[in-house]
């Protein structure tokens, strides 16, 4: 087995001409396969697709190696023996079919309860009124409603026949276009309300020839956008002392998953974030069995009781 694989790893050393460092991890990979063939107790060249799914298998589950770092032991295994089956060694390439597991989808990053109050609270002294007035009334916007960001630049200031979405701060209610073109209604809280009365207030001194319709302005009076929005939340998290940049995205996470962990409404969040599919809806759900994992440990006696000999 030894002899094979020295020879392959010639082989790309010399004809293909690969980098030394590569060299050295397909080393490491072949080595790997080696060992599973040794404990097996079948030579190279006898490895079948069982085999091969086997030793997956274990490197996902006893291993833990990750979707991506087998991924990337098959790709040197399965070069292996595309090269054997040049040679006339190999019938068929075992690994040909074979495929890593898929990663799991990261969970959304969500803000803290303390975090999200810290900063949707945060006043700075160091902004002009009408621009500290616009930037709380965009925090609590975002994570009052749990709106995308796409959908906070295309709100107006009022309803219109043109408008792809409107506050009425009277009525506590933000109609906004979401994905796929389709429309909902939101309510605004309270203390939204009282963010967009403050900042409609000053909207006309924001400088510039202000817009007419668009509810948020820079200071050249023109509506704001997506990514002007991302910067100035990401200086105001920053500012508020959080040690995380915040992103309007996170806001919405928040959002989902503070709403979720009081009232247990999985379909009433999903009808708030415009989800088409619950499906979408339920990460939040693993989101908030982290809060009550960490809740039970922190609270339960049971969870506290120490394993004998562990300090």
């Amino acid at each position: 087995m030894e002899d094979l694989v020295q020879r392959y790893l010639e082989h790309v050393r010399v004809e293909k001409r690969l980098a030394q460092r590569t060299v050295e991890l397909y080393t490491l990979d072949l080595q790997k396969l080696c060992g599973y063939a040794e404990q097996a107790k079948v030579e190279l060249d006898q490895v079948q697709n069982t085999h091969i799914r086997r030793w997956v298998a274990q490197m996902h589950g006893g291993g833990g190696r990750s979707g991506r770092g087998i991924a990337l032991i098959l790709s040197g295994w399965r070069g292996f023996y595309a090269w054997l089956g040049r040679e006339g060694m190999v019938a068929s390439n075992p690994v040909q079919d074979v495929r890593a597991p898929k990663a799991g989808k990261p969970l959304p990053k969500a803000l803290s309860v303390d975090d999200s109050v810290q900063l949707a609270s945060f006043a700075s002294e160091d902004n002009e009124p009408w621009l500290e007035a616009r930037d709380a009334a965009i925090v609590e916007l975002l994570y009052g409603s749990g709106l995308r960001v796409g959908e906070l630049t295309g709100l107006d200031a009022m309803a219109s026949a043109t408008a792809r979405g409107w506050v009425d701060v009277q009525g506590a209610e933000a109609h906004v276009l979401g994905k796929g073109g389709k429309r909902r209604t939101v309510p605004v809280g309270r203390k939204a309300v009282e963010a967009l009365q403050r900042w409609l207030a000053l909207r006309d001194s924001a400088g510039g020839q202000a817009e007419q319709m668009a509810l948020f302005i820079g200071r050249n009076g023109t509506r704001l956008t997506a990514q002007s929005i991302w910067q100035r939340l990401k200086r105001r998290s920053l500012q508020a002392g959080l040690t995380t940049p915040v992103h309007p995205h996170m806001l919405r996470h928040s959002f989902a998953s503070h709403l979720l962990q009081s009232s247990s409404d999985l379909r009433a969040v999903q009808e708030l974030l415009g989800h088409a599919n619950i499906t979408t809806t339920q990460v939040y759900t693993r989101l908030d069995f982290q809060h009550l994992a960490k809740a039970y440990d922190a609270a339960h006696p049971r969870a506290r009781i120490k394993v004998a000999g562990q300090k």
